[in-house]
């Protein structure tokens, strides 16, 4: 029987992992991988890791629980540090591998390295199957061709809700058995041996963030079934303080932690058991979101990240570094802007509310590169998602998705809004009196 290099990338998961489930039905002579990619962990030309602290402690987490469900199973989890178009054809020549079965991803960084890997696998008669199964709607599902995508969300959303139905979750294996190959494992890495300073809890921050599918699936549980909490999301999903205000799903979806088609199944099976309203639906709605910045990333390539956005507009921005490390560590002087980001400084997590609050600042009113923030946010949000993020930017810049023109947020209202009594901006800044109160 071959023997098969599973290659985990975004998708530290046993559960609904078409990738896994398909290997296991070619061969039982699977050898699971994971690789610590150091070229993401390196520093940008802005100073700061293009992977930071609390991301990649999340990361560790995850690859640490994948290897331990892998464990429990009968399996185990290699471990290389290395660019994997160099770590799997080593690998392949070491084990006699005859495919190499991986996730499909849509970003450019992504890409070059499944067509440097399948260059150097073709070589030796070595195949790479690649799987697409990040999204809650397949891309293979979609009413149109991908360069039709409506530039619209609505369009989109309402046109894949009315023909598309979403697919069935693959079952989670029961059984794995590990095939003795006389080499070494490899051990996880520690943040300092990623070049990385150690992630400190702040007693602040809004929820413990614990990498891996065993802590996802813990926390929909808890936020579900246990705290029943589903029922009233639309309604708290803009609070800024504590762990319930939404669902915090978004760091186990990035790293494929839990799969959005186990988050909607359970969606479905709440509404039978509990309750049916705005609110189950509205998860949903923020999933086809996700799966929308996705297939917007696959239509425009890299247009995402270029200085144009999708639209390819000039925006009249400067590349201002004092105006920059000022927003960056929260003192700009407007309290509301900076307890969002202090407090994504020191947790690697910001609301929903806060991000557009704080990108509308920095671009609308300091003017300054959008690209800039995209990046920071990059390096410290646990919850990074490279389509959600750079998607999200191209849509507040104005250079993006949104229907609307000229979109700007008042920063004093929104504050008044969302942060009536001051609580949010007392908890972050309370050792710091001397800023102007919004």
């Amino acid at each position: 029987m071959e023997k098969i290099i599973v290659w985990f990338r975004n998708d530290l998961r046993l559960h609904d992992n078409e990738m896994l489930y398909k290997a296991l039905q070619k061969s039982s002579q699977l050898i699971p991988l994971y690789c610590f990619d150091p070229r993401q962990f390196e520093m940008t030309e802005l100073g700061f890791p293009k992977t930071g602290s609390f991301r990649a402690k999340f990361l560790i987490e995850s690859v640490t629980d994948l290897k331990y469900n892998l464990q429990k199973i009968g399996s185990n989890l290699l471990i290389r540090i290395g660019r994997p178009e160099q770590v799997i054809p080593e690998l392949q020549k070491l084990t006699g591998a005859k495919a190499v079965y991986a996730s499909k991803e849509v970003t450019s960084e992504e890409i070059n390295i499944e067509n440097k890997l399948e260059e150097q696998l073709f070589k030796v008669g070595c195949k790479l199957n690649l799987y697409w199964q990040s999204s809650l709607y397949h891309l293979d599902d979609l009413p149109f061709p991908i360069k039709m995508l409506p530039d619209v969300y609505t369009e989109f959303r309402k046109e894949v809700e009315k023909v598309v139905k979403i697919r069935k979750q693959f079952p989670t294996p029961e059984r794995m058995t590990f095939i003795d190959l006389e080499i070494e494992l490899g051990k996880l890495p520690t943040l300092c041996e990623l070049g990385l300073e150690e992630a400190v809890q702040d007693e602040r921050s809004v929820l413990i963030f614990k990498g891996g599918e065993s802590s996802g699936k813990k926390r929909l549980k808890e936020y579900f079934w246990e705290k029943d909490l589903l029922k009233v999301y639309k309604e708290t999903r803009n609070g800024l303080i504590g762990a319930d205000y939404s669902s915090k799903f978004s760091a186990w979806l990035a790293l494929g932690c839990l799969s959005p088609r186990y988050i909607y199944d359970e969606v479905k099976k709440y509404e039978q058991e509990r309750v049916k309203n705005d609110s189950t639906y509205w998860l949903i709605f923020e999933l086809i979101w996700r799966d929308y910045f996705r297939f917007v990333a696959k239509k425009y390539g890299n247009r995402i990240f270029q200085y144009g956005g999708i639209r390819n507009q000039n925006l009249p921005l400067k590349e201002d570094k004092r105006l920059f490390e000022k927003w960056k560590e929260g003192k700009t002087g407007l309290t509301f802007i900076d307890a969002n980001m202090r407090e994504l400084k020191n947790t690697g997590f910001m609301s929903n509310r806060g991000r557009q609050n704080v990108a509308s600042y920095l671009v609308k009113d300091l003017k300054v590169n959008w690209q800039w923030g995209a990046s920071w946010f990059e390096s410290q949000l646990i919850d990074y998602d490279v389509c959600s993020n750079w998607g999200n930017w191209n849509y507040v810049a104005g250079i993006g998705n949104d229907p609307r023109e000229n979109r700007y947020f008042n920063i004093s209202s929104q504050a008044q809004k969302y942060d009536p009594k001051g609580e949010y901006v007392k908890l972050w800044l309370e050792e710091n009196p001397n800023l102007v109160l919004l």
